[in-house]
């Protein structure tokens, strides 16, 4: 089985910074693309940024020039980093990985999400 673990939510000020990361860990054979995603409450989860393993990302236009996603390939992890954070960015963030197995099988996995609070 695959595991992706969450970490690096709480609560921060506006204009403050957090860091999220993410670590996919089982039987894993490599991963494609990793991404973090939000849902805020009474909205649509959306995608946030995304990374292919090779470096390639993209970002919610919201987000661009405040938040940076980074991965390391040997560690299967990836990170987000969250900077001037505004209230807008509260929401619970999830962790996405595109894995293919050591049996062969691809699927996306989910982490179990964490919550980013952003108030004064």
């Amino acid at each position: 089985q695959v595991q992706l673990a969450e970490s690096g939510g709480g609560l921060v000020q506006p204009g403050g910074s957090l860091r999220l990361s993410c670590a996919a860990s089982g039987s894993i054979f490599s991963i494609n693309a990793m991404g973090w995603y939000r849902q805020a409450p009474g909205k649509q989860r959306e995608l946030v940024a995304s990374i292919t393993n090779g470096g390639t990302t993209t970002y919610l236009d919201s987000v661009k020039g405040r938040f940076t996603i980074s991965r390391d390939n040997a560690k299967n992890t990836v990170y987000l980093q969250m900077n001037s954070l505004k209230p807008e960015d509260t929401a619970v963030y999830y962790c996405n990985g595109q894995v293919r197995r050591r049996d062969g099988v691809r699927l996306d996995y989910w982490g179990q999400g964490t919550q980013v609070t952003v108030s004064s």
